[in-house]
């Protein structure tokens, strides 16, 4: 689709809105810039190759200056990128076709990302295939093969996946499963069934038993909250009993 005008009146619906549908890229130009006619031919060209993926939207700075000031616009050509109606990149200056083309690139979802969306073992395993460690690929395979009977085969998928804690958490169970103590039966039974509170709660109960295997369930723990996201209320609250469990 061709560039969209926008103006201060039209900012709020063409940008921040659409934006929750699409990633919208702003052009804030004038006139008088050299710099902006240099850029304005490469940019649409860059967001017509993506083909409906991205939307270019044109903001005169002269004609608005109450959103050029909103958005700090110091020198222009200025672009910014708008996903769920927040700036979430950036750039200043007319860039080269190559840099303008991996700026868009990097707003859209990548081929493994298309592929964790999709969310079946086919798709997982080509997901983790192209980004190896990546964990929302790993962690839900793991589970399966956990759930299958093979924590051999859920440690492999997880051995290279960094930095995440919900993978720590899934190795954590393993070891404790093994390890055979605490008894943890009840959590890992409500856990598998989705009953999360219900796990927490066996798991808060088993750490004063624990001896040498609290570590372990504390990761584990934090395993579980971490799959309930930041924001979840159930998740702050089990967080701060936690803390009382430990200290």
């Amino acid at each position: 689709m061709p560039p969209i005008d926008v103006t201060e009146q039209t900012f709020e619906t063409e940008v921040l809105v659409r934006s929750r549908t699409l990633p919208v890229v702003v052009d804030f130009w004038a006139e008088w810039c050299g710099p902006c006619r240099q850029l304005a031919p490469v940019l649409e060209a860059a967001v017509e190759n993506r083909a409906g993926e991205v939307v270019l939207a044109k903001l005169d700075t002269d004609a608005n200056p109450g959103i050029a000031r909103a958005f700090q616009i110091q020198g222009i050509p200025a672009v910014k990128a708008f996903r769920d109606g927040a700036v979430v990149s950036e750039f200043t200056g007319a860039l080269p076709p190559a840099q303008v083309d991996a700026f868009l690139a990097a707003l859209l979802p990548s081929e493994a990302d298309r592929l964790i969306e999709a969310g079946d073992e086919e798709s997982l395993r080509s997901a983790l295939a192209l980004e190896p460690g990546r964990a929302e690929a790993a962690v839900p395979l793991a589970r399966a093969a956990l759930a299958a009977g093979d924590p051999d085969g859920a440690l492999e998928l997880l051995k290279d996946v960094p930095g995440s804690f919900a993978a720590d958490g899934l190795r954590a169970r393993i070891e404790l499963e093994r390890a055979g103590a605490p008894d943890l039966t009840a959590a890992w039974a409500a856990l598998d069934s989705g009953e999360i509170e219900a796990a927490l709660e066996a798991m808060l109960a088993a750490f004063p038993s624990a001896d040498g295997q609290r570590d372990a369930l504390r990761r584990a723990y934090v395993g579980v909250l971490d799959g309930l996201g930041p924001e979840s209320p159930v998740a702050r609250d089990y967080r701060r009993r936690l803390a009382g469990a430990l200290y």
